[in-house]
C-alpha cells in the first residue's frame, strides 16, 4: 500500500530540510578555512601592489630630481610624486627622501694622484606633506640628517663641506670624482588586515613585513 500524498509530501519536505541543514553546517565549518585563505591572499596582493608603486615612485623621482632640480623645488617634486601613489596613503604612512651625492677625492699624495674616492652628501631633502613634518619618518639608509635640522623647505641644514662633508652610504666606490647623482628613497608602512595568527600545535602564519622600502639612483 503506497503512502498517502500528504505523507509523501511531508517526507520530501523533511528530506529537503535535512539537506539544507547539512549544507549550512558544512558552510559554517568551511567558512573560517576560506577566510584564512582569502584574507592573507588579499594582504599579499596589496603588498605586491604597494611595492610596485614605491619602485615606480623612486625611479621616476630620481629621474625628475636630476632633470628638474634647477627648475622646481625638491618639495614640489616630492609632492607631485606622492600624488601619483593612490591607493597608498602616503600622507599618514609614507615618506620620501632625495639625497644629492657626489664622488670626492681624498687621501691624495703631493702630486694629487693615487687618490681614493668617497661619496659625500651635498644635500638631502625630506618630504613634508602639507608643509609639516610627517609623523612617519623612518631613517634614510643613505645618510641620516640629525633631528631638528630640517628646514621649512624640507632641506637638511648644517651639512658639512669638503673634508667635513658626511659620507653617503650609496654607490660606494662607483662614482668618479665630481660625478653627481640623486638618490630617491621611498618608504611606506602597510596596514594589513590579517596580520599573524597562531592556531596551536605548531601551526601559525607569519605576518608580512609592514615596512616597505625602495631606492633608485639617477
Amino acid at each position: 500500500m503506497k503512502p498517502s500524498r500528504p505523507i509523501r509530501r511531508f517526507k520530501r519536505l523533511t528530506s529537503r530540510r535535512a539537506m539544507s541543514g547539512i549544507a549550512s553546517v558544512e558552510f559554517a565549518v568551511l567558512l573560517p578555512m576560506l577566510l584564512l585563505l582569502a584574507v592573507p591572499t588579499y594582504d599579499l596582493a596589496r603588498n605586491i601592489q604597494a611595492n610596485m608603486i614605491l619602485v615606480n615612485l623612486s625611479r621616476e623621482g630620481a629621474n625628475l630630481a636630476l632633470r628638474a632640480s634647477l627648475t622646481f623645488p625638491m618639495e614640489t617634486i616630492m609632492n607631485d610624486l606622492a600624488a601619483t601613489t593612490p591607493p597608498l596613503d602616503m600622507v599618514d604612512h609614507g615618506m620620501i627622501y632625495i639625497t644629492e651625492v657626489m664622488g670626492d677625492n681624498e687621501n691624495c699624495n703631493a702630486q694629487g694622484t693615487n687618490c681614493t674616492v668617497r661619496n659625500i652628501v651635498l644635500a638631502q631633502y625630506e618630504w613634508q606633506p602639507n608643509g609639516q613634518q610627517s609623523t612617519y619618518a623612518p631613517t634614510s639608509a643613505v645618510w641620516n640628517c640629525s633631528s631638528g635640522n630640517w628646514g621649512s623647505d624640507g632641506s637638511c641644514s648644517g651639512i658639512g663641506t669638503g673634508l667635513a662633508a658626511p659620507t653617503a652610504n650609496a654607490l660606494t666606490g662607483q662614482l668618479m670624482a665630481g660625478q653627481i647623482v640623486y638618490v630617491v628613497e621611498s618608504f611606506y608602512q602597510m596596514q594589513y588586515v590579517f596580520g599573524s595568527a597562531n592556531f596551536g600545535f605548531g601551526v601559525s602564519t607569519s605576518v608580512l613585513n609592514p615596512n616597505l622600502y625602495s631606492m633608485n639612483v639617477f
